[in-house]
């Protein structure tokens, strides 16, 4: 028997009940427990409407001499990947949260597949904003396809969807992209917009294309979406797969998209250079304007990668300038303490207190977004202002860095790399084995197929009651705005 501390052998000596603790360890020592009803999500497959579909054949890799398939090499629908996998148990033993478990079908190679390379001809689109990464995806599904398939008719299309029936497709092979991945952006050019279904499902029937790869982010998933349900209208033998790329890591239900460990890895190096401007002035405000329309995981995570930030604004919860417990108040506070402050902001953050026209209010970019004004900006205005009002005689410097467009155009570092050839494999086999209308990405670590229309719905918020932006607030001491607010009404 374990040793047990003073209280718990005098509760247990004058015949009270162990801690809940103690009773639920007590009941494992001794019982089994299971698991509520796990749903598996149905992922859609081209037998759903192909009645007459048959396999072509073996998987490839069977005789491919770099790879030796044994037991457990291929996977089947048997193999799953719960959503969830961490849980609380009740004293009972019994799991006390949610009421049901997510699964979803494991990625990986099957053994049987449905196309045959011979008659394979796949599209591969770029579409959106730049991300590091995305020629690392082209490549490695270009060199996949070819090497793990023997596919040699791969095409792809320029300038985003428009691309499709407005420019004639590039031939792509090995050689071509050998070396793609050590360049930032797509050489196969991007754009937003240009969405027409029709267009672009004529386009990929008349050119014969029977597998088409999309990497976007959330608006040219919800495309993907709508081109998957299209195709299957017309009961192609299309195979429709997305590869979600947003650098903010707002895709939901996967663990990160690709390109957003090389941009939090850069966020730190341009708030390293604020920190460095801020403490050489002063009265120095160093301030950084980060990726982040909707989430700030990169504010986040860049905050507590550096230790130097004195103040972290997300899109997901509010600030305000003036008044107790604002944060001009705290930043005066820090000023005279340390001589100098780090602020990083969030592009979403605070769109709510910059005024707008009008006609800014009703804006909206060619992907149909409301166009931000530039929180970065405003605030070193607000912030220069605030200084000469309360000591207009002495010297106060605010050094505004927006490193925007130098994190989206790198190169993808070692570990998105990585990841970027993972996710890439798995959508072939993916497609390769029938599967369509899916996107593939790690969930737990372990990558899985998740409907397409799942993830267009799903969105990746910072959850500001987790433990993670209650550490960001430790070290950055800042104060709780909202508590702060409501304290002061």
């Amino acid at each position: 028997m374990a040793n047990l501390s003073q209280p718990e052998a005098t509760n247990l000596a004058a015949g009270q009940n162990p801690p809940p603790e103690q009773q639920l360890q007590d009941h494992l020592d001794d019982h089994a427990f299971s698991f509520s009803p796990i749903t598996l999500k149905k992922l859609p497959h081209l037998s759903d409407y192909l009645q007459d579909l048959r396999p072509a054949g073996p998987n490839p890799l069977d005789h491919n001499p770099f790879f030796h398939p044994s037991d457990g090499f291929y996977v089947n629908t048997s193999d799953i990947v719960l959503r969830q996998v961490a849980c609380r148990l009740s004293p009972s033993g019994t799991i006390a949260s949610p009421s049901h478990h997510l699964a979803y079908i494991r990625a990986g190679p099957r053994k049987q597949i449905f196309f045959d390379h011979c008659a394979t001809r796949a599209a591969i689109v770029t579409c959106g904003g730049l991300c590091p990464g995305m020629n690392t995806v082209i490549r490695e599904l270009v060199v996949g396809l070819w090497d793990l398939y023997g596919v040699r008719q791969i095409y792809g299309i320029k300038a985003g969807y428009r691309g499709f029936y407005s420019i004639h497709p590039i031939e792509l092979n090995p050689k071509m992209v050998h070396n793609w991945h050590r360049r930032g952006g797509t050489v196969l050019e991007t754009s937003r917009g240009g969405f027409d279904l029709t267009k672009i499902v004529d386009a990929i029937e008349n050119h014969g294309f029977n597998q088409v790869y999309i990497i976007g982010g959330d608006g040219t998933m919800r495309g993907a979406v709508k081109i998957f349900e299209e195709v299957r209208r017309r009961k192609l033998k299309v195979g429709v797969t997305g590869i979600p790329k947003t650098v903010d890591n707002d895709v939901g239900i996967i663990d990160r998209s690709f390109g957003f460990q090389t941009a939090v890895e850069m966020a730190e190096q341009a708030i390293h250079a604020a920190h460095v401007e801020a403490e050489s002035a002063v009265n120095g405000i160093g301030l950084v304007k980060l990726m982040g329309r909707s989430t700030g995981h990169i504010a986040l995570h860049a905050t507590l990668s550096s230790r130097d930030v004195d103040c972290c604004l997300i899109p997901e919860t509010e600030f305000y300038l003036e008044g107790k417990g604002g944060l001009l108040e705290f930043l005066e506070q820090r000023l005279k303490e340390r001589g100098h402050a780090v602020v990083v902001v969030a592009e979403g953050a605070g769109q709510d207190l910059i005024a707008r026209t009008t006609a800014q209010k009703e804006e909206r970019d060619e992907s149909g977004n409301m166009v931000f004004l530039d929180v970065g900006a405003w605030l070193k205005t607000e912030l220069k202002k605030w200084w000469d009002r309360e000591h207009p005689h002495e010297l106060f410097t605010v050094k505004y860095i927006d490193p925007t467009y130098m994190i989206r155009a790198v190169p993808a570092n070692a570990t998105d790399n990585l990841y970027c050839t993972l996710v890439a494999h798995s959508a072939i086999h993916g497609l390769m084995a029938g599967y369509s209308g899916f996107v593939t990405g790690p969930i737990n670590a372990n990558h899985a197929y998740i409907p397409l229309a799942d993830v267009a719905q799903a969105r990746n918020e910072v959850n500001i009651k987790d433990h993670k932006w209650e550490w960001v607030r430790s070290i950055t001491n800042q104060p709780d705005f909202v508590k702060s607010k409501q304290n002061s009404v």
